[in-house]
């Protein structure tokens, strides 16, 4: 099922030069995440409903300070800032660009206000354009990578504007939808068929970004793998599966979980996945289970992927199956492979793999090395990409990271087992 298309901006450019090119694709994609916020309430736009999320308007103004802080302060002699104090509420990470406003308290950011932040966006959006046709050549060679780098960036909080307010919005007792009500919900035919599973043979294998087209820098470098032949499922595991995992007492036997994630049943009251609502839920009364969405409460389907699970949970039901996770190794291994369905565009899919440099991996240089090297600990990788992925984002290589307890995202599993044979 699809709920949104992220589909790439890009897509529709013509025959132009590579600066105007770049024009029109940084306008689309800065476009789009304002389309994205539109129907929210400024008062959605600054709800912050747990220290992982962000408020929507967060994520509209940390993009812009990306584009003014690797690209305009550092490019551009004259440019001239917004409003200094910007930088200190509106960095993320990066040390290297200075102090910052801490995480957790991002909600408390009512002043600036949204039109002000609005403004920001047009203000660098202006500079923006004027540099990308205006800049010299050798500037541009140096500041074309970190453009295309930011417009990534920008989309990877496309898709965590959607994840952080479905999460904002599940905390309301009211349940709103983050839809208009009158949306049609799109529907996608399933057909709920047991299991096959696909051999694939071992060997030796080269994984990693091949070169073409953009990857992130954790992506790379290509290099090879060794590989026992294994087993991959042909579905992910879907909504019925999880149902009779959870029959079966899934959340109240120790014996299928690993003690980290045993620990967070307790700690957490774990009975079913995010945002499933129980029969006897008193916010939306109803005979039977039903999900959270964006698009608000929807009847269980139990043919759609089972979603926002954490690593713990889905560890815990390839166990109970009789099965295990697959490496992202293997996961990449048997991306493509006939038969092999939703490998993206569903769920992100949880693997057995710790998030870790490939050999020989690099930071890039300057600020932007911080992007990705300095979270390789304390994290699980997932592959594929999930409905609210752009889709320029679902390719093979792609390695995203969450903590092993993360159940916000669109993430579910794939089961994978040894070859008998």
């Amino acid at each position: 099922m699809s709920v949104v298309c992220l589909s790439n901006p890009a897509d529709n450019v013509t025959e132009k030069s590579p600066r105007a090119r770049m024009a029109q694709r940084y306008g689309e994609v800065r476009a789009l995440s304002l389309a994205l916020a539109a129907p929210l309430s400024a008062e959605d736009q600054c709800i912050q409903s747990m220290p992982d999320a962000s408020p929507t308007k967060w994520h509209l103004a940390h993009t812009s300070w990306f584009f003014e802080a690797v690209v305009l302060q550092v490019h551009v002699a004259a440019y001239v800032l917004f409003d200094q104090r910007f930088g200190y509420l509106f960095n993320s990470y990066y040390d290297a660009l200075g102090l910052r406003h801490p995480r957790p308290q991002r909600g408390l950011l009512t002043r600036p206000s949204l039109a002000q932040v609005q403004a920001y966006r047009e203000h660098v959006n202006a500079a923006m354009l004027a540099f990308i046709a205006q800049s010299d050549d050798l500037v541009w060679e140096v500041a074309e990578p970190l453009i295309i780098l930011g417009l990534n960036h920008e989309r990877q909080h496309q898709e965590l504007i959607l994840t952080d307010i479905l999460h904002a919005l599940s905390c309301n007792p009211l349940l709103p939808s983050f839809w208009p009500l009158d949306t049609p919900v799109p529907h996608q035919a399933r057909e709920h068929h047991s299991i096959n599973w696909l051999v694939l043979p071992g060997g030796v294998r080269e994984v990693g970004h091949e070169g073409t087209g953009f990857a992130f820098d954790n992506e790379s470098p290509r290099h090879a793998v060794l590989l026992q032949p294994f087993q991959m499922a042909d579905r992910l595991v879907n909504c019925g599966d999880y149902a009779r995992f959870m029959a079966d007492g899934g959340y109240t036997r120790p014996e299928l979980w690993l003690s980290d994630g045993w620990a967070a049943v307790q700690a957490h009251g774990w009975k079913a996945p995010a945002y499933w609502i129980a029969p006897d839920d008193a916010r939306a009364p109803c005979a039977h289970w039903q999900v959270f969405g964006l698009h608000g409460v929807q009847a269980l389907d139990v043919a759609a992927p089972v979603a926002h699970l954490s690593f713990y949970e889905a560890a815990a039901y390839a166990e109970w199956a009789g099965a295990r996770l697959p490496t992202e190794f293997e996961w990449e291994a048997a991306f493509g492979t006939p038969g092999l369905l939703d490998m993206t565009g569903e769920v992100w899919q949880w693997t057995r793999s710790s998030y870790d440099p490939y050999p020989g991996f690099k930071p890039l240089g300057g600020a932007v090395g911080e992007y990705n090297g300095k979270f390789m600990v304390s994290q699980l990788v997932l592959r594929g990409g999930s409905l609210v992925t752009p889709a320029d984002h679902s390719r093979a290589s792609y390695r995203n990271f969450f903590s092993p307890a993360a159940r916000w995202q669109f993430s579910g599993l794939r089961l994978a087992k040894d070859d008998a044979c």
